[in-house]
């Protein structure tokens, strides 16, 4: 009878293991690329290395490695609606810019989401100089930005990265993932030089 009720034991184990739940075994480079390129899919915003990397069961530099490889594949494969970028320390699938049109007749998305002269102005200031208060950004712009800011943080394009120390403890402002990929940018360093007005470059 103990035997019996060994036996019962496993099989109820054996029956309540997830079906859905991912394989322990270990995967082929090319399985991976279809698997990051699911979740990249599904998700539809950017996904950090991290995160894949603790999905996958991979390094984070193993990760990077095989999104920068993917990449390749994407940028020289035949032509595709979609691209693959690499957003700093993170990645996204976007729609090209070139079928942005299509897409918005398609969806009944109407045209006008540009940003404003005074807002573009607000986003140079934080994207060169980040991390910045909203202080320094009326000092440079010199009219108050608070409209400026909110609207950016609407966005996403800008996020608070937290306080200076300093009395008051003003926030402190940067660009997000979502600023790199509006701007097709995989890192802040690849802004261009910003013109002085002696035609110096900083």
């Amino acid at each position: 009878m103990p035997d019996e009720k060994k036996s019962v034991g496993v099989a109820d184990e054996k029956e309540n293991v997830n079906p859905e739940a991912p394989s322990l075994e270990p995967l082929s480079v090319e399985e991976t690329k279809k698997i990051i390129e699911a979740v990249l899919f599904a998700s539809g915003h950017p996904v950090t290395f991290k995160k894949l990397s603790e999905v996958m069961g991979l390094s984070e530099e193993d990760i990077k490695n095989i999104v920068s490889d993917y990449k390749k594949e994407y940028d020289s494969a035949l032509p595709r609606g979609i691209q693959l970028l690499i957003l700093g320390n993170a990645c996204q699938l976007v729609t090209k810019e070139s079928y942005a049109g299509y897409i918005r007749n398609a969806l009944g998305i109407r045209e006008g989401g540009n940003l404003s002269k005074s807002t573009l102005e607000t986003l140079a200031i934080i994207a060169y100089n980040q991390p910045v208060t909203r202080t320094y950004m009326d000092q440079v712009r010199g009219v108050d930005s608070a409209y400026a800011v909110g609207n950016l943080l609407e966005r996403g394009l800008i996020e608070c990265l937290g306080r200076m120390d300093v009395p008051g403890k003003p926030r402190l402002y940067g660009t997000t993932a979502a600023f790199l990929c509006s701007f097709g940018l995989s890192s802040i360093e690849e802004l261009p030089p910003l013109e002085l007005s002696s035609g110096e470059n900083l």
